[in-house]
């Protein structure tokens, strides 16, 4: 019976562990979510629990999370990249300027607007009477 009780502690322990494991990497992927705004301090907080629950030293997981808000970050970064490219291809088949294309089309009609004025204000030109 003991050898019973032995074998199914050993299996609780296993199931424990594992459960463990599974909570810390659920958290650490909920941290890695949240990096973007992540402060230093929470960080550091964050790194202490890795580095006990986890058995990596400190320095280990803080170096982890930071290369995970890297990684984070530049993956969201890319991700509005392509999806404002996307958009603007979409912006362009429906035929709509974008803000900046708008804005530089009004200074080309100012300038030529300008233009104009200066032509019409000149007096005109000279005649020559034949003779």
């Amino acid at each position: 019976m003991s050898a019973g009780g032995s074998d199914a502690e050993p299996g609780r322990m296993a199931d424990d562990k594992d459960g463990s494991t599974l909570d810390l990497l659920e958290r650490f992927g909920l941290a890695a979510l949240g990096a973007v705004a992540l402060t230093a301090e929470r960080a550091d907080a964050l790194a202490d629990e890795l580095a006990q629950a986890g058995g990596m030293r400190r320095e280990e997981a803080r170096e982890l999370i930071e290369q995970t808000t890297r990684r984070w970050r530049g993956e969201a970064l890319r991700a509005s990249e392509r999806a404002g490219a996307g958009l603007e291809g979409l912006f362009k088949q429906l035929g709509l300027v974008s803000h900046s294309d708008f804005e530089e089309l009004e200074l080309r009609v100012a300038q030529l607007e300008h233009r104009l004025r200066l032509v019409e204000e000149q007096p005109p030109p000279a005649l020559t009477s034949p003779r």
